[in-house]
């Protein structure tokens, strides 16, 4: 198992940004390289929402189906998928910063292979995952910074 976790202060309120990041489409809103999401279930949000995310990766495609396991308003949100032999288990928590106006936004990423070629390739391909995981929450952080100053 790997597991890799980014944490950026926001300079939003937290349900301005669990918002964001708890609706697949107000998160793809904000992630320029998720190109399509495709809900399965009829629910948006909540445990239980399954959806497919296409996002433009290192050139090509990738398309990833997700199932919200958890999700705790205004706290967090957890999503997994199985996808190339590893099950990839996502953790998102806020958390209010002392002036009440900033959050804290952490990002826990584990990535459990169970097939013998994933387990070679999870340990190797960590520093990519760990780079889109950063520009996704820089893309979160500008997204939502940018709603507080546009005067729109």
């Amino acid at each position: 198992m790997t597991r890799t976790r980014a944490t950026r202060t926001i300079d939003a309120p937290v349900g301005a940004v669990f918002d964001l990041i708890a609706d697949p489409v107000n998160y793809t809103r904000a992630v320029p390289e998720i190109t399509k999401v495709e809900f399965l279930t009829d629910q948006r949000t909540g445990v239980g929402t399954r959806f497919r995310e296409t996002r433009e990766m290192r050139g090509r495609e990738a398309t990833t189906e997700l199932e919200v396991t958890e999700y705790v308003k205004d706290e967090r949100v957890r999503m997994v998928s199985d996808a190339g032999g590893t099950i990839w288990d996502s953790v998102f928590t806020v958390t209010p910063m002392g002036d009440g106006r900033g959050t804290k936004l952490d990002l826990v990423m584990e990535a459990r292979p169970h097939r013998l070629l994933a387990r070679v390739f999870v340990p190797i391909s960590k520093g990519i995952v760990a780079k889109a995981i950063a520009g996704d929450m820089d893309a979160v952080k500008a997204y939502l910074e940018d709603a507080q100053t546009d005067p729109s």
